[in-house]
């Protein structure tokens, strides 16, 4: 059943927002909104995921984030890619937390000793369901779900929705809802990759980054957080001026170097409305995402794969081959009161937004 959190309802007006839905390799469906400018966001019931965000740039459709083309592949692959992350995004160290001094053990990776994303499986391989609403400048996907008590060590009956809109001005708004029974941790994201290429093969290291952030935490070796906040400048993570993403990979920082990369969270100036916090622009700068959230923290991954980035669409995706903006509070903050809250409690709604809005600009002659 429909969880009723959000109270927005069918809109009425020009029905301008073309709105397609298909079956996706078996049981599971691909619903793909497309708007007057031909721009398009393709989402999945597989774990509230993104499966494509097109533009036309030159008169052609450009993808913009990395995927499969089966839903399968999603499970056999990396199940991560583009998917909803819940109900704890990031990584709990050794699995524990505590509420009103109760300790709860929740479900880790036999590798690591620690919890990831809310343990495997989660939200990211569950069956979502949904419902479209079709408005007058603008269209949804709503995916909701009942996480039950318990799930994965996590107490309280958890109801969430996501809720994903594209807009006529090329904005993709991602809104999380959750409310549950109990008193509970609650911290979702979205791990979408951006590669403007479109093309799974081609590093981002000729991206441009500008981030809206003065500080980072550090991480372990196993990157877990060390609960250490510094700030960005003078080391490789300062984007307060735009800059190239290869220069931090070719830089011998070494919070960059134990990873590979970018594996960290920065810290955000949570404001009344969304913070204006990334903006990542194409080797060609013919198109850019500026990401808006009201997130007080980011975590930025460059899939530091290596050699072992899995095949999507054909192609092998390349070292560094995307980039994921998973707007959140800071890994951490359930043990880690400096870092955040995570806390929710019984029978309040909390709500998380986040814009990603696709920026184009034309050849000057």
């Amino acid at each position: 059943m429909y969880t009723g959190i959000s109270t927005n309802e069918r809109k009425e007006g020009a029905r301008n927002m073309e709105i397609n839905e298909q079956n996706f390799d078996g049981n599971y469906h691909l619903i793909t909104i497309t708007n007057q400018n031909g721009t398009s966001l393709s989402v999945s019931d597989l774990g509230a995921r993104v499966v494509h965000f097109q533009t036309m740039i030159d008169n052609e459709k450009r993808e913009l984030v990395l995927g499969f083309d089966e839903a399968k592949e999603y499970l056999e692959k990396d199940p991560y890619i583009g998917a909803s992350i819940g109900r704890m995004a990031g990584r709990i160290t050794d699995g524990t937390f505590k509420l009103d001094d109760e300790t709860f053990k929740v479900k880790t990776d036999p590798d690591t000793g620690h919890c990831l994303h809310g343990g495997a499986p989660s939200f990211e391989a569950k069956q979502w369901h949904y419902t479209v609403i079709n408005g007058e400048n603008e269209a949804s996907v709503i995916f909701y779900q009942t996480s039950p008590d318990m799930e994965n060590g996590f107490p309280g009956t958890l109801d969430v929705e996501v809720r994903y809109t594209l807009t006529n001005d090329d904005t993709w708004r991602v809104t999380v809802q959750g409310i549950s029974d109990q008193k509970t941790v609650f911290n979702p994201t979205n791990h979408v990759y951006f590669n403007l290429t479109g093309d799974p093969t081609q590093p981002i290291d000729e991206h441009t980054l500008w981030l809206n952030s003065r500080l980072f935490a550090t991480l372990n070796k196993d990157t877990t957080p060390t609960g250490e906040v510094i700030s960005v400048s003078g080391t490789a993570f300062d984007f307060q001026h735009p800059k190239k993403l290869g220069e931090v990979f070719a830089s011998d920082f070494r919070q960059s170097t134990m990873v590979g990369g970018i594996d960290h969270p920065f810290l955000l100036k949570k404001q009344a409305d969304l913070l204006n916090a990334v903006e990542l622009t194409s080797l060609d700068e013919k198109v850019s995402i500026q990401v808006k959230t009201d997130a007080s923290g980011i975590v930025i991954f460059t899939a530091n794969f290596g050699e072992d980035g899995p095949e999507m669409r054909g192609k092998k995706l390349v070292d560094h081959g995307g980039i994921t903006f998973e707007t959140q509070e800071l890994p951490g903050a359930e043990r880690l009161e400096s870092f955040g809250d995570v806390t929710l409690e019984p029978n309040q709604v909390r709500e998380f937004v986040t814009e990603y809005k696709i920026n184009k600009y034309k050849e000057i002659e």
